[in-house]
């Protein structure tokens, strides 16, 4: 079987879904590789280290007729309108692996299906012991969490730690991190690295001890409500308009003497909910900073826009796009992991398609279209 990996054609991506390390391991699998001439070049990776690793590299898009597998980080581009599609050259029954937001995407799912492509999305991946290691959101979310801190410090026109120098005092910065899950937590353990003094939110009671593990104060709205807050995958389910009204004035509370908010909120399948309004953010110190991570899902501050850093009435806003991208050879690195965990599942040394255990939990819950047909009841178009 040949399997293929694309180069990313989408604006903020950089990561490729293999490295020559991965390439080699797959190879041992008993697939043969082939790139996609400069996939790798948003993360340093030349054609020449593929090569090395022994994939072959391809330029022309023909080549995909013959591949059995195809690997990616993005879901494909197919926007006819623009004459930019990357699914046209896929054969029928080939496999597609990547992040193919599907809870965004329900018509393509369906073109997936009807291109007799069978298609399996990575975020589906899930939170059970033994597929630990194949959950991609995890390992990009930890880097996210990382880097969102280290922007937030390079905007941030003062020092994050205290400091005590002969002229004077510094006082330490005060983070504000909402949402304690991958993200979050290691957004908290980037801020108290860096010396500041840290704030949580959550609407999960049980991930305060993790918070305060981490030298976090953890602030939340306790209420009946707030104690079945989350949902069998460990995720956040969406709270009620009661209960957002009272953690909006929490926020607002605790924003008003902070200097920076890391937001980290999302909800799989529904537009992430708005932590910080327009009025709040107006009531913060001018100089603080506002990193939003969930701006790709309509973002947790509504003054965010996406892809952009923007400054209102003094507090700077950032919203860019695909944090994980900004650290493109490690998130490549654990992406590219990932995948070659998967296929070691998926294929287990055998050869051909026929070997592919569709029944076990893993490769059953990430599967969307197989044979013609969506297969994942969660996705049917109604």
């Amino acid at each position: 079987m040949k399997l293929a990996v694309l180069k990313e054609k989408r604006d903020f991506e950089k990561r490729v879904s293999a490295t020559p390390e991965t390439v080699r391991k797959i190879i041992s699998l008993g697939l043969e590789v082939m790139v996609e001439k400069g996939a790798g070049l948003g993360a340093q990776i030349t054609d020449d280290l593929y090569n090395d690793a022994g994939a072959t590299i391809f330029e022309n898009q023909d080549e995909l007729k013959n591949a059995d597998i195809i690997i990616k980080v993005q879901r494909p581009i197919n926007e006819l309108d623009k004459g930019e599609t990357e699914c046209s050259n896929l054969k029928k029954n080939c496999i597609l692996i990547g992040l193919l937001d599907p809870f965004s995407n329900l018509e393509q799912i369906q073109q997936y299906a009807e291109n007799n492509i069978t298609a399996i999305s990575l975020e589906l991946v899930p939170r059970i012991t033994r597929a630990q290691s194949m959950d991609v959101l995890s390992s990009q979310s930890n880097l996210a969490g990382y880097k969102s801190v280290l922007e937030a410090a390079n905007e941030y026109g003062k020092a994050m730690p205290m400091m005590m120098t002969a002229a004077g005092t510094v006082a330490p910065a005060k983070v504000f991190v909402l949402g304690a899950g991958v993200a979050g937590l290691q957004a908290i353990a980037t801020a108290k690295r860096l010396g500041a003094i840290v704030y949580a939110t959550d609407v999960r009671p049980n991930v305060k001890e993790q918070v305060e593990s981490l030298g976090a104060k953890f602030v939340m709205v306790e209420t009946e409500e707030s104690i079945e807050s989350e949902t069998s995958g460990g995720y956040a389910k969406e709270m009620s308009e009661d209960y957002q009204e009272k953690q909006e004035n929490l926020v607002k509370e605790t924003l008003s003497k902070c200097d920076i908010a890391i937001c980290t909120a999302l909800i799989p399948g529904k537009k992430a909910p708005i932590l910080i309004k327009k009025e709040t953010v107006k009531i913060m110190k001018s100089g603080s900073i506002i990193v939003d991570l969930a701006v790709e899902q309509g973002g947790n501050c509504e003054s965010s826009e996406y892809g952009l850093v923007s400054n209102v009435n003094g507090v700077k806003i950032i919203g860019k796009a695909n944090f994980p991208s900004l650290i493109p050879l490690d998130s490549s690195n654990l992406y590219s992991k990932n995948i070659l965990n998967f296929l070691d599942l998926l294929i287990k040394d055998k050869k051909d398609f026929d070997s592919i255990d569709w029944d076990d939990e893993i490769i059953k819950a990430t599967t969307l279209t197989k044979d013609g047909k969506i297969v994942n009841n969660d996705f049917t178009i109604k």
